[in-house]
C-alpha cells in the first residue's frame, strides 16, 4: 500500500516538473519530419525527445532482461533436479562409514 501511494506521488511530482519545464520553455520552432512539419516548444520537443528515449532504452533493455528470466528459469530447475537428487536415498554407506558404526541402536520395548 505504502509502496503504491509513493509511486503515485513520484509521478504526479514528475507530471507536475514536465508541465513546469514545458510552461517555462516557450520558444517555438519548427520540426521537419519525414512527411510532416510541426511547430513546437522547445519544452515539449525536449520531453518527447526524453521519453523517445526512454521507450528505446527500455526495448534495448527487454531482451538483456528476457536473458535473466530465462537463466533464472534454468537455475530454479538445475536445483530442483539437485535437491530431487540429494532427497533420494543413495547406496548402503560402507562399513568404514563412521555414522553407521558409532550410532547406537534404538532401546527395545520387550518386557
Amino acid at each position: 500500500m505504502l509502496r503504491r501511494v509513493a509511486f503515485g506521488i513520484v509521478l504526479a511530482s514528475l507530471i507536475l516538473v514536465a508541465m513546469l519545464f514545458t510552461a517555462l520553455n516557450q520558444q517555438r520552432f519548427d520540426v521537419d519530419i519525414a512527411f510532416a512539419r510541426f511547430e513546437v516548444s522547445s519544452g515539449l520537443a525536449l520531453l518527447i525527445a526524453f521519453a523517445a528515449g526512454l521507450l528505446a532504452g527500455s526495448f534495448a533493455r527487454s531482451r538483456w532482461v528476457a536473458e535473466l528470466l530465462a537463466e533464472r528459469g534454468r537455475l530454479r530447475q538445475a536445483l530442483r533436479l539437485a535437491e530431487r537428487r540429494l532427497g533420494t536415498p543413495s547406496a548402503p554407506s560402507s562399513p568404514s562409514s563412521p555414522s553407521s558404526s558409532s550410532s547406537p541402536s534404538p532401546p527395545s520395548d520387550a518386557h
